[in-house]
């Protein structure tokens, strides 16, 4: 990728992944993803604001040597993460001369996990300036956005905020800036599920925090950036409200057909309670689109036949990963089939304890369900309407 200028002597010099598939050996990335790096230049002094994936120091050093960059004063790290600090040692060897900026927390991080040498730091806190010469950086204090050190940079002359992960979007593509507002917002609503939305009490203090600050661009670690910073900000709003949908996500496996026939069933009668519906295979599904719909679901129902008295290690699976996210649900159901009895739903319920959703009577069936079964669910379905209609949904 060419170096790309965001706005006097500011540089976008960070590595496009496009055929990354993998985020921590977790979250798939459909579209890849990036890793964005700043060069600001002042009159006397740079900094290079954050770094790239050890994978792709190359393309962060041919963009610096592109721009003749041939001393760097500062290294600002806002985050301690590898995917973004990861490079730092290559850096510092390449350019012994730089002072590494971060927080007391992220540098115990950094020396921890890189084994950075304690001398290389600048430490700086709430408010602490750093004068590149027409060229002001400030830091603000952005814990658990994911991390507990993270920081933000911003730019005073020319109102930028470097954001790190928070207003992120795993989104790999040729254009720097925001372009189709769509696919935008879907990547960030994805990366706001899968990474920020268990911390979205801590996310709602650092938004507040930021309306000191006039903001005319915000450049995250990950994906677009925005030169409308609102749209994102009220994006952000939005999602950690409390505000739900008049939505219901299911999520189901089944063995031999008999919660398939259950999970089906319960999606019909929702749907003709103009509920919508948000169905999910377990056994195949794309764990960040369900960790997207479960952003504002106001319902989540996990379906699940029994396997060794306990529920199918999918449904487990999806248990722990609601309960890890902590989605603003307010309404829990779980259904089933089982062969002999056991139990699984007593198992999936002690697995959610960070969410007080409530819980609906669950339905548990032995074997294949019949008409008059099914008409439990069309019950349930009901239930889950005029459990909506209590929120004015």
């Amino acid at each position: 990728m060419a170096v790309r200028l965001l706005t006097d002597n500011v540089h976008w010099v960070g590595a496009i992944d496009w055929d990354r598939q993998l985020f921590d050996e977790l979250i798939p990335l459909p579209d890849g993803t990036s890793y964005n790096a700043y060069l600001v230049c002042g009159k006397e002094k740079s900094a290079l604001i954050d770094l790239v994936d050890p994978t792709k120091e190359e393309d962060l050093r041919s963009h610096l040597d592109a721009l003749k960059q041939t001393r760097l004063d500062y290294i600002v790290v806002n985050h301690a993460e590898q995917d973004h600090s990861g490079a730092l040692p290559a850096f510092l060897r390449i350019y012994p001369e730089a002072r590494v900026v971060t927080n007391e927390k992220c540098k115990a991080m950094l020396i921890t996990h890189l084994h950075v040498p304690e001398d290389k730091f600048l430490v700086v806190k709430e408010g602490s300036t750093v004068e590149l010469g027409g060229k002001t950086l400030e830091f603000i204090a952005t814990p658990w956005v994911h991390w507990p050190e993270t920081m933000s940079t911003y730019l005073r002359e020319d109102r930028i905020l470097f954001s790190c992960d928070f207003f992120g979007s795993h989104l790999a593509q040729s254009d720097l800036f925001m372009g189709d507002a769509h696919r935008t917002l879907e990547a960030a609503k994805r990366y706001y599920a899968e990474i920020m939305m268990p911390f979205r009490s801590s996310i709602v203090k650092n938004l507040d925090k930021l309306t000191a600050f006039p903001v005319e661009m915000i450049a995250p670690s990950h994906g677009v950036i925005y030169k409308h910073p609102d749209f994102i900000m009220d994006a952000y709003r939005d999602w950690v409200s409390d505000r739900v949908e008049n939505k219901a996500v299911i999520l189901f496996v089944s063995m031999h057909g008999s919660t398939r026939k259950m999970a089906f069933h319960l999606s019909d009668a929702l749907i003709r309670q103009q509920v919508e519906v948000r169905m999910f295979n377990l056994t195949h599904a794309d764990t960040g689109e369900i960790a997207k719909e479960l952003v504002d679901a106001a319902t989540v129902v996990l379906a699940t036949p029994q396997v060794l008295g306990g529920p199918h290690p999918k449904a487990v699976a999806a248990a722990y990963l609601l309960n890890a996210l902590r989605p603003k649900t307010r309404f829990l159901s779980i259904i089933g089939s089982y062969g002999w009895g056991g139990k699984m739903v007593e198992y999936l319920k002690s697995l959610i304890t960070h969410i007080k959703p409530e819980i609906l009577d669950p339905i548990t069936l032995k074997g294949l369900p019949d008409e008059k079964d099914l008409a439990r669910f069309d019950a349930l379905a009901d239930q889950i309407k005029k459990g909506h209609q209590t929120l004015n949904l």
